[in-house]
């Protein structure tokens, strides 16, 4: 009986998991099935520096609340995210790591890094 129970016990976790992790995968390959299901939102990562770089770790994602984390690596730059509604940006002298809440709406955003905004820059579409 035992044996039984711990069987099912494991096929139900299996079933969570590979239904978790199927949601997961559609959503991430598929935005424009996402928002009508079920929306969007998570996290974003931003990076700036330590070089002449800066990036975000997706280039599109489905309308919603996020948390954006950026890790800036250099006193010589910032991480700055606007678009409809926001406008977000780490300080110039600042080295470290900073979290924002943001909702993004159906639009474009541009991520720049303010002093080198002409070769430091890149876009978030946002469906």
């Amino acid at each position: 009986m035992q044996r039984i129970l711990t069987l099912a016990a494991v096929a139900a976790i299996a079933v969570v998991v590979v239904g978790c992790g199927g949601s997961s995968s559609s959503s991430s390959s598929s935005s424009a099935a996402a928002p009508a299901a079920s929306g969007g939102g998570g996290t974003l990562t931003g990076t700036v520096g330590p070089g002449f770089t800066i990036s975000l770790d997706k280039t599109s994602v489905p309308a919603g609340a996020y948390t954006l984390t950026v890790d800036d690596k250099s006193d010589a730059h910032n991480f700055h995210l606007t678009g409809d509604g926001v406008d977000v940006k780490t300080e110039v002298a600042d080295v470290g790591t900073k979290t924002f809440q943001i909702t993004l709406k159906a639009g474009t955003y541009k991520f720049i890094c303010d002093p080198h905004a002409s070769s430091m820059n890149g876009t978030l579409t946002v469906t």
